[in-house]
């Protein structure tokens, strides 16, 4: 076999293994309590974020949050306290929108779609950031858990396939 024809044939197969080890690893990431399930394009950041209720009453986000390339990815969730009314799951997620659009670009949100996932109302939304980026974000409340996933890149990218893959991956557990 000739040397241009032996390099011709191993050109493929080194390719291959090239676009192989340039594969991302997805990590599964659960979520407090066990609570949810999504998958990360690596190992996130975990933080325990402390807050209170207007009432006055603390309780905690569980926060686990990814850079990757020019993507950012952020999975938060919270089971709320007895004090705060959670009879009617579209008032308190449209409390989280409005205080979320204060932070984008014009303040609204350019597309919201309210709908059901997996038994938990659940709004997703996107809006745009300043300097062309945009902001992805699928809430949900089932019962007393909160459970929100975020996705910040260039407006461009909200429907790229890492997107795609991290909000389809989110299974709620408990």
């Amino acid at each position: 076999m000739s040397l241009l024809r032996r390099q011709a044939l191993a050109l493929p197969v080194a390719m291959a293994a090239g676009s192989v080890a340039a594969q991302t690893v997805w990590i599964p990431v659960s979520g407090a309590d066990n609570s949810f399930y999504v998958e990360m394009p690596g190992t996130p950041l975990y933080k325990v974020i402390d807050t209170t209720t207007p009432a006055g009453t603390p309780f905690v986000y569980h926060s686990y949050s990814l850079e990757y390339r020019r993507l950012s990815f952020v999975a938060q969730t919270t089971l709320y306290p007895a004090g705060v009314d959670v009879t009617k799951p579209r008032v308190n997620l449209q409390i989280a929108l409005d205080d979320r659009a204060q932070r984008l670009e014009g303040g609204k949100w350019s597309k919201v779609d309210w709908r059901d996932v997996q038994g938990a109302t659940a709004v997703e939304s996107i809006g745009p950031i300043a300097g062309g980026s945009a902001l992805r974000q699928l809430s949900l409340l089932k019962g007393r858990r909160f459970v929100s996933l975020g996705y910040l890149a260039p407006a461009d990218a909200m429907r790229a396939p890492e997107a795609e893959r991290f909000f389809c991956s989110l299974r709620l557990t408990a």
